[in-house]
């Protein structure tokens, strides 16, 4: 018997709260069932036919690799990569929840819908219990049951469930192909058979976002004119945002598989943003040369905050060292909302 299986396991109930903290949403249902899908359910329908098919259904799998004492894994790699798994299921359990209930909901008004949203969640809830079950190799795991009780729920609109939710699928899928191609030419860097699960993990993320697309493309409000155009580079801005500020802020994870931090981070904001042109009117300038210097100020900003957090006990001390910080982040985003965005019509079908 390996050391592994003797130790005891902890089941973790609850996940630490930050900003960049993977959040579960809600939303307006009836809204949702209520949408004309004319303009795409010819597209939407394709696509159930090719999810029914399940191409992945035999890929995550726990094989040999798994199979083995784990210990060496330890010291600052194994915190950083533990974060890593515990963020990553977080994340695809929140969308596994969404879609539950959105197939749930939609069953008799949108039956379109519902089922599509029931194979999503399928594929959700294998990459989260297959991550958990990973996490277990550590020792550690998530109690999901408990946190579907007891996690705090944010309600989105449904226009903004479709833009976050498109978005966060796309650059999932370029954060795992990215990481996937870099570790098949640096197998040295590949301490764990996970990451050889990526390429196909990162194929259901595509095809989740190309769902979300065509749900998009089915509500011409959401792409077309100046509202369209405001909420595309909100959101684009947000999630770029996001992810310049979690990869800055776990750097010891991205450097114990090889990757440079900040090139990382760039090529995953790049190739989104291109993609994002096949669905929103427009999209960032990530070539102006204040984009990413002013993303990666906001990194840093971050990163002070962090620090007070950990070293100032003094709740009126702590807020008046933070508030200019967050006073810099918050100009910093709002100049670089103002950035000309590229339209993107001339674009489309030339990126993918």
């Amino acid at each position: 018997m390996t050391a592994t299986a003797i130790k005891p396991s902890i089941k973790k109930t609850s996940v630490k709260e930050t900003l960049l903290t993977p959040r579960f949403y809600t939303t307006d249902f009836d809204a949702i069932a209520k949408m004309d899908l004319s303009l795409q359910e010819e597209e939407l329908k394709a696509m159930i036919a090719e999810m029914k098919t399940d191409y992945n259904r035999n890929h995550f799998v726990r094989d040999e690799d798994f199979e083995k004492n784990w210990d060496g894994i330890d010291g600052k790699n194994r915190e950083a990569f533990i974060d890593f798994l515990e963020r990553s299921c977080t994340s695809e359990f929140s969308g596994f929840i969404l879609f539950k209930e959105l197939s749930r909901r939609l069953k008799e008004s949108n039956p379109i819908l519902a089922e599509i949203f029931h194979l999503m969640a399928r594929d959700e809830a294998r990459h989260a219990g297959f991550i958990n079950k990973a996490m277990s190799d550590f020792n550690i795991s998530l109690d999901l049951g408990y946190l579907t009780k007891h996690r705090v729920y944010t309600f989105f609109k449904p226009e903004w469930v479709i833009y976050a939710v498109y978005l966060s699928e796309k650059i999932g899928y370029w954060r795992y192909i990215l990481m996937y191609r870099h570790l098949e030419r640096n197998p040295e860097y590949q301490f764990y058979p996970i990451f050889k699960k990526f390429e196909h993990w990162c194929q259901d993320e595509s095809r989740h976002g190309d769902i979300f697309n065509a749900l998009l493309r089915s509500q011409t409000s959401m792409w077309k004119g100046w509202k369209a155009k405001l909420w595309s580079r909100f959101f684009l801005l947000s999630v770029f945002a996001t992810h310049t500020l979690t990869v800055h802020e776990r750097a010891d994870f991205y450097t114990s598989v090889g990757l440079d931090t900040q090139q990382y981070d760039r090529e995953v904001t790049i190739n989104t943003n291109n993609t994002a042109a096949k669905a929103f009117p427009v999209i960032l300038d990530t070539n102006h040369p204040k984009f990413f210097p002013r993303l990666e100020k906001c990194s840093d900003y971050n990163l002070q905050m962090s620090n007070i957090d950990q070293n100032i006990n003094n709740k009126l001390v702590k807020f008046f060292r933070k508030l200019p910080l967050q006073i810099a982040i918050f100009w910093n985003l709002l100049c670089l909302y103002l950035i000309k965005p590229i339209e993107t019509e001339e674009l489309r079908g030339v990126v993918r």
